[in-house]
């Protein structure tokens, strides 16, 4: 073990202003939390300031070792400062301080003491102070101090004992444009890297398959840096506040040693993610099972809303720009200009379910779920059943919103389930599963499962078409209707067959053509009809003078 691997570059501030101790201190402990290995700021500070107690760490020469041995601190670790102006740092120190060294130490184990040993006896050589004084740069420091340990102790360890590892210091994701080759083969490259230069490396992997070896919060919160070598977007937003270096996956195969000593080297900037640290937590949090469903079903809401709006809005500026006196069963498509903003807007609109399916898949399946959930959503759009198929009929009564919701989380299960299935199968057939077993196999067991569903689900659909639109619009009593549709309540009946505006507004018409100039009604002022349309309203809105009028006209 050597005193460089126990620094890295985040951890090496140079020439910062500051006056007195606790300032000192406490940008000391900031240091140390850069390494991911110090559980409680507070205590560790805490533990420095109980070893000042005991005495002044301050050495000669400009020189003072905070130190602190605490189990707060889950492996070792050195943090370096160098003030632009020396301080007093202890009142009873013999000079002034601007050149400090703090030692963060597990409490098992004297590896501390071995730490301050071997740096006390390279703190001795004045030389070695100068050349740390002058150093421009964290990577420069540290190769001071790498020449120093060298030319003084050669290959030899300041330690016997084993250094403990907790966790992994450099993370990775990896994601090509196929999902298939290079994202597997830049992780293997990385984790080789790692394990070479003594950096214990996990890498998460986003193939076409979804996402693998999934990053947790603790690691992410412990590492030194994050590299992201992708050619498409991934979740980063859970890395806030690390470092992160962003490059393509061809360098995480060719030059995964160059991009890990970046990250140790300090040569990466810190990432800050839109939203910060909150979206870091949702990111990264986990979540109930009803938030889960909450958010797959959000991701296809989401994902839906631009064809409902685009789509919607221009079928409704075909309308405004139509002439209706041409064609009134043609509304919307009488004129060139209003027939393009119908068509164009139907193609959109009328696509808004396999996409809401679609999208649902994706959230709980990742890619391999988008092709199984919009086959499942055009399925329950078109309303296709075993029924319809036999006797010729690719299409039938739309199941609508609820069918692509069933479609869109039965296509995300399955495909997990075929995950779990072949996830067994050889190494050799992983580029194949993605490709060819998940959309294949999900494909059909989605087509079964929704042409089972899609009859009880369009003949439930079909019975409040023909209770609302085909009876009781058209004039048919609700008593008729009922006795139609084999109900024995007429309770039952009302939640099928219910009364439309529309229905409101042609039997007000009708009323006010039955009792057209039958009645006299003297004294009524505000209007001439016994009864006013209400539009604005969309209710049947008489006033109370034309009630009273009314009500007499019937009693007599």
């Amino acid at each position: 073990m050597r005193i460089t691997e126990l620094f890295t570059a985040q951890s090496i501030a140079l020439d910062e202003a500051l006056t007195d101790q606790e300032q000192i201190i406490s940008r000391l402990v900031e240091l140390q939390a850069t390494h991911g290995n110090i559980t409680d700021k507070d205590a560790y500070k805490k533990a420095l300031y109980a070893r000042e107690a005991e005495g002044s760490t301050y050495v000669d020469n400009g020189i003072t070792v905070p130190h602190a041995k605490t189990n707060v601190v889950t492996r070792p670790s050195l943090a370096a400062l160098r003030l632009s102006s020396p301080v007093q740092y202890n009142a009873e120190d013999d000079g002034t301080t601007d050149l400090l060294f703090a030692i963060a130490a597990p409490e098992n184990g004297s590896l501390h003491v071995d730490m301050l040993a071997r740096m006390m006896q390279m703190l001795m050589n004045e030389d070695f102070v100068e050349k740390l004084k002058a150093a421009k740069t964290p990577a420069e420091f540290l190769d001071c101090i790498d020449a120093q340990e060298e030319a003084q102790f050669g290959a030899e360890s300041f330690t016997q004992q084993e250094i403990p590892q907790s966790g992994y210091r450099i993370l990775a994701v990896t994601a090509c444009v196929n999902g298939i080759a290079h994202t597997y083969m830049a992780a293997e490259a990385l984790t080789k890297a790692g394990d070479k230069l003594g950096l214990p490396t996990k890498v998460e992997t986003n193939g076409s398959d979804g996402a693998k070896n999934i990053l947790t919060r603790e690691e992410i919160a412990n590492c030194d840096g994050i590299i992201v070598a992708a050619e498409k977007k991934v979740e980063t937003a859970r890395f806030d506040g690390k470092p992160v270096l962003f490059t393509r996956v061809d360098d995480g195969i060719h030059k995964p040693e160059e991009l890990i000593k970046k990250i140790v080297h300090g040569e990466v900037p810190v990432y800050h993610a839109e939203g910060g640290a909150q979206a870091a937590e949702d990111a990264s949090g986990k979540d109930s099972f009803g938030r889960t469903l909450y958010k797959n079903l959000m991701n296809g809401v989401s994902h839906m809303l631009p064809f409902v709006v685009g789509g919607g809005i221009m079928i409704a500026l075909a309308f405004l720009l139509d002439d209706y006196t041409i064609d009134p069963s043609n509304f919307g498509m009488n004129t060139p200009v209003a027939a393009f903003f119908k068509t164009v807007g139907s193609a959109a609109f009328g696509y808004m379910l396999p996409i809401l399916s679609a999208f649902i898949a994706m959230s709980i399946a990742d890619r391999p779920g988008l092709a199984v959930g919009f086959v499942g959503g055009v399925l329950a759009m078109n309303g296709t059943n075993f029924a319809g198929i036999a006797a010729g009929e690719t299409t039938g009564v739309s199941g609508g919103f609820l069918a692509a919701l069933l479609a869109g989380f039965a296509a995300g299960y399955i495909v997990e389930l075929l995950k779990k299935i072949t996830e067994k199968l050889p190494a050799s057939l992983n580029g194949i599963r993605p490709m060819l077993i998940y959309p294949l196999g999900g494909i059909l067991i989605i087509g079964a499962v929704m042409c089972g569903i899609n009859r009880p689900i369009s003949f439930h659909q079909a019975r409040h078409t023909f209770g609302s639109i085909i009876c009781l619009s058209q004039g048919i009593p609700i008593e008729t209707v009922s006795k139609i549709m084999g109900h024995r309540h007429i309770t039952t009946t009302q939640r099928y067959a219910k009364v439309t505006q529309d229905k409101i507004d042609r039997d007000v018409d009708c009323l006010n053509g039955i009792i057209s100039g039958r009645f006299s009604l003297s004294d009524i002022d505000t209007a001439p009809s016994p009864i006013l349309k209400d539009y604005s309203q969309r209710r049947v809105n008489p006033s109370m003078k034309q009630r009273e009028y009314i009500t007499k006209i019937m009693e007599g």
